[in-house]
């Protein structure tokens, strides 16, 4: 092999510096002719080159993945989960769900918090789709943001498996993980990484379902209250938490699969959550600490610590209606 290069010139934003094997973690990966190759005598994967996908490095630990190497490779690094959405269906889909305006200010607070910030470095895990709200977070930062998932698309720079992120630790600024959690196996296992590769003081944000009917199949795993949700991140400060949307946005799902079920068609469902949109505006009237108790999505932000939210805390943290 010829001579070692200083930086992977597959993607500007990703250099050899940064990124680490996925299958030891233990070290930085070292690149020759522009080929990203594991330098550990003791890896498995040791001097094997690292594959490609559309010029992005691939670096999944295939052995402790549920992504199958081989599905992978047959599916050139596309998703295994249709995703055939026109830009019709998805402008349709965005009026009839609509953004939450928590998310809205909640993105609002990332971006203020993280200009304090100088060269601030940004990691969105899941990245494939740009997240509710997130537009403009990227068209500010788009140069500092690194995006990743576990299949390819046009926003992502690399491809990996949240449970074994491959950036050395202490280098992020802010991470963004949203409708993530539930499609991860091990969830405590992918909040350890974001916590290991963020800086002290760095920030946190987190949305995921919680009153939400199964989506994408067979990859959907978990729900979180909005106590459980702030449980996982016990491992940062709190800046805030609460529900993304409510009990109405709950209710509107619920009538998707409900006549869906009914009449043995999605095709139904979707028409029903057409007719019953404005569901979705109760979240807005029914007061916050009922919109807790069954809210349809929740969220978290917090700031990297070495203060650890005991196991007592989370029974005073509680928010919803039912206080005994």
């Amino acid at each position: 092999m010829n001579s070692e290069n200083k930086k992977f010139k597959g993607n500007d934003k990703l250099s050899n510096v940064d990124l680490i094997c996925p299958v030891c973690k233990t070290v930085r990966l070292i690149t020759r002719d522009n080929k990203l190759y594991c330098r550990s005598e003791s890896c498995i994967h040791y001097l094997q080159q690292y594959c490609f996908v559309d010029n992005k490095p691939v670096l999944i630990d295939f052995e402790n993945s549920l992504l199958s190497k081989s599905s992978f490779t047959f599916n050139a690094g596309a998703s295994v989960v249709v995703r055939t959405e026109s830009e019709i269906k998805k402008s349709l889909r965005n009026v009839l769900n609509g953004q939450s305006p928590i998310t809205k200010k909640n993105i609002n607070e990332l971006i203020n918090l993280i200009s304090t910030f100088k060269s601030a470095k940004i990691l969105v895990n899941g990245g494939a789709e740009i997240g509710s709200g997130l537009d403009i977070l990227y068209k500010k930062f788009s140069d500092q943001i690194i995006a990743f998932d576990i299949y390819d698309s046009k926003n992502v720079d690399l491809i990996a498996d949240a449970h074994s992120i491959p950036f050395r630790s202490d280098i992020f600024d802010l991470v963004i993980i949203q409708a993530v959690l539930e499609h991860v196996l091990i969830p405590k296992k992918v909040v350890a990484e974001i916590n290991r590769v963020m800086r002290y003081g760095g920030i946190v944000y987190a949305e995921t379902p919680f009153m939400q009917q199964v989506h994408e199949g067979p990859y959907d795993f978990t729900r979180f209250s909005e106590s459980g949700h702030r449980f996982l991140f016990r491992h940062f400060k709190l800046i805030s938490s609460g529900y993304t949307s409510g009990a109405g946005s709950a209710l509107l799902w619920s009538l998707d699969f409900f006549f869906s079920g009914l009449l043995r068609t999605r095709l139904a469902g979707k028409l029903f959550r057409i007719v019953f949109f404005w569901l979705r505006f109760f979240d807005r009237i029914i007061p916050l600490k009922f919109n807790v108790d069954s809210a349809c999505g929740v969220f978290f932000m917090g700031i990297k610590s070495d203060i650890v939210f005991d196991d007592k805390s989370i029974v005073a943290h509680y928010k919803g209606s039912q206080i005994l």
